[in-house]
């Protein structure tokens, strides 16, 4: 494995073009228009141009770009990221996660979750109810009957207050989730911090208090296609997960209660493993958690790895958190047009979603996720890119 090499072509093609702003988001800045007089420069490593509005909020576009001159693109609607430009082994460059060209495509109702943070609680709630110090809640249900990603209006469609760190190619999300917000209790009050460091990584850090005792349960959720566009799906590309066991999950993607060995099973990923080997034997495709072997929750440790054989691109994840879900785009079938007019088919992306267990607020063998006053939730998950040799 060795460091990503940049040309020094990347600041220019950083450099973004400014659109009006309207209602109409269909009317927001295309990924391939740039203008050079029109960006503003916020501080090193990072540049800034209006995208489009949501309700009367403006939407801004973030660029980050390291050293190296790897770049990253965020949006301050859902947190998302849009564009993670890297080069492959021949140092041909790649956008290398699905998205939209224009705001329009991340603000429609068929948008999966694209390149978002999700929240208040990733993954699924069985029915969207759980008990609390004896309280019953209802939270909003959107997946067969039960609550996903934190109901029908989550994490993914707020507009996040955005504020630029000094130094590194940093970028600041906050967003406060009132009390009752979807069904949830408590006023949470959020922050992310994106930095993209000078070793080619995409570090997210979480942090989250409350008023009130409330499930918390972050993520990203980013789907990556290595290849940068060539292929169309990630049937190809080479998974490793450290972990020997995962949570099964009934037809309706809720989880059994048990932890099963990965062992002797499809769902084993402890030695590099090519992804369409042997989805065709996991219902529906791998959409599943994984329990991590992990020393501690405190650093961030090694979880996943994957490679793109013909690209040479290489994505590794080290995170805090318990789990992780490792999801193959099942749901992506064609019907979605995205960037340069690719229709993103079946098995299109890839995501690893870093996470407590799903429906843990109803499993109490599972490990809590109840933000108590006082407390401070914290998350710290890395994306680290490289190309193989």
């Amino acid at each position: 494995m060795k460091q990503l090499a940049f040309p020094a072509w990347t600041i220019a093609a950083a450099t973004l073009f400014f659109s009006s702003s309207c209602n109409d988001t269909s009317n927001s800045t295309p990924e391939n228009q740039t203008q050079d007089s029109m960006t503003t420069k916020t501080n090193p490593g990072i540049q800034q141009e209006k995208y489009g509005s949501v309700d009367g909020q403006d939407i801004t576009r973030y660029t980050l770009t390291n050293t190296s001159g790897m770049v990253v693109k965020i949006i301050n609607y859902g947190g998302t990221i849009t564009n993670v430009i890297v080069p492959d082994s021949a140092g041909n460059q790649g956008d290398v996660v699905l998205g939209f060209d224009s705001l329009s495509g991340y603000t429609q109702t068929k948008n999966p979750f694209f390149g978002c943070l999700v929240g208040r609680y990733g993954n699924r709630i069985a029915k969207g109810r759980f008990t609390l110090d004896g309280k019953k809640y209802q939270i909003g249900t959107n997946d067969h009957g039960h609550a996903l990603h934190g109901g029908i209006v989550g994490f993914n469609r707020k507009v996040w207050a955005a504020v630029p760190q000094p130094g590194d190619s940093s970028l600041q999300l906050s967003y406060t989730s009132k009390d009752g917000e979807e069904g949830f209790p408590g006023t949470l009050q959020v922050r992310v911090v994106y930095t993209l460091t000078a070793g080619n990584e995409i570090k997210i850090e979480y942090s989250a208090t409350t008023d009130k005792a409330t499930p918390v349960n972050l993520t990203n959720h980013t789907y990556f296609n290595l290849s940068g566009g060539r292929d169309s799906t990630i049937l190809g590309h080479l998974v490793t997960i450290h972990a020997d066991r995962y949570t099964p999950v009934d037809k309706t993607l809720i989880p059994t209660g048990e932890l099963t060995p990965v062992n002797g099973t499809a769902m084993d990923f402890n030695v590099p493993s090519r992804i369409g080997d042997r989805i065709d034997k996991v219902e529906g495709g791998y959409d599943h958690n994984w329990v991590l072997n992990k020393k501690n929750n405190t650093s961030p440790e090694f979880a996943v790895s994957v490679t793109d054989p013909n690209s040479g691109r290489l994505l590794e994840m080290f995170t805090t958190e318990p789990g992780v879900q490792f999801y193959t785009g099942n749901f992506l079938d064609g019907s979605l047009t995205g960037k340069n007019g690719m229709k993103y088919v079946r098995n299109g992306g890839f995501c690893l979603e870093a996470q407590h267990f799903p429906d843990s607020p109803n499993r109490p063998a599972f490990p809590s996720t109840i933000l108590k006053p006082g407390e401070t939730y914290k998350q710290t998950t890395i994306y680290k890119f490289s190309v193989k040799s």
